[in-house]
């Protein structure tokens, strides 16, 4: 079946480029630059759509949901670096933040061919992850019309899942059909139709901060400190002991030791800044609080 893509903004000539190929390597480089400034204005323009989508991902992983992102190509590819940072970053499970991308793991270094159109597909990938109506479920696309992602929305709002999308284009199909749809509309591109440029940036942007929102209202964050990192590596562990360090006003020793006693950054933090010695109490407060440091110090004022 042959598709229309006339009436895409992403797809349109770019009237600022059309000369491109007549350039100096400078002149290129210059001219991609001044393209990529409209884009943070775009996603600007999407801000309270972006929080609105923030909330339901927060309400929901609260209860014990998850974020599921579903792309194709490059805009598959944004969500899978998105959501693989999640767990060093915040601490979090695996499975909290994930994304499906169409034609496997396989497809995010080579293109799978078909596998973006391939409705019965997202389905599958959705089954393979036991989907459930606790589970936000955020389509990403450019043009907002990829029929792998059109599918695996739709079979999220059959199970009562809430459902967003980030797309590039404007009156797209994508957005129409999900609760929240984030539209960061990018214009033509400096390549016609390389939506791995503006477009690939902007979901970028957006996915940050989706999930940067969402860790910080869910207590991941103190201050902007990032207390519950995993220390995988040697630089890790000594930004652990930095963050003891400086937010406990002691030399890295005394931080080290703070970290062997509580066990975690954030036990450690929370101990220091309410004067609970016990790790014990310390724990159980911080439980009572869904592990959130600013709620528990709220409590034992």
């Amino acid at each position: 079946m042959s598709i229309n893509i006339k009436n895409i903004s992403t797809e349109g000539r770019n009237e600022l480029t059309r000369q491109i190929d007549t350039l100096s390597s400078r002149e290129i480089v210059e001219l991609i630059n001044n393209e990529d400034k409209t884009v943070p204005v775009s996603v600007e323009a999407a801000l309270d759509q972006i929080a609105a989508l923030v909330d339901q991902v927060v309400e929901k992983l609260s209860n014990g949901g998850r974020l599921i992102y579903m792309g194709a190509g490059t805009s598959g590819r944004i969500g899978l670096l998105d959501a693989v940072e999640c767990p060093p970053t915040y601490g979090v499970d695996d499975e909290v933040v994930m994304c499906l991308l169409a034609g496997g793991r396989d497809a995010f270094s080579k293109a799978v061919e078909g596998a973006e159109d391939s409705k019965t597909l997202a389905v599958e990938d959705l089954e393979s992850v036991n989907l459930t109506s606790k589970d936000v479920v955020v389509g990403i696309a450019a043009s907002g019309r990829t029929p792998y992602v059109i599918s695996g929305l739709e079979y999220a709002k059959n199970k009562g899942c809430v459902t967003g999308c980030i797309v590039n284009a404007k009156n797209s199909v994508m957005a129409t059909l999900v609760d929240y749809p984030v539209e960061a509309v990018t214009g033509s591109e400096v390549i016609s139709g390389s939506t791995r440029m503006k477009s690939g940036t902007a979901q970028k942007l957006v996915c940050n901060m989706i999930s940067t929102a969402s860790m910080v209202r869910l207590g991941h964050v103190y201050k902007n400190l990032m207390i519950d990192l995993k220390a995988t590596n040697e630089k890790l562990v000594a930004r652990q002991l930095g963050i003891i360090s400086e937010v406990c006003e002691c030399d890295t020793e005394h931080a080290k030791k703070l970290l062997d006693k509580y066990q975690t950054v954030k036990k450690a933090i929370f101990a220091y800044i309410s004067g609970i010695e016990s790790y014990e109490e310390v724990t159980k407060i911080l439980e009572k609080n869904n592990n959130h440091i600013q709620k528990a110090l709220k409590e034992i004022k």
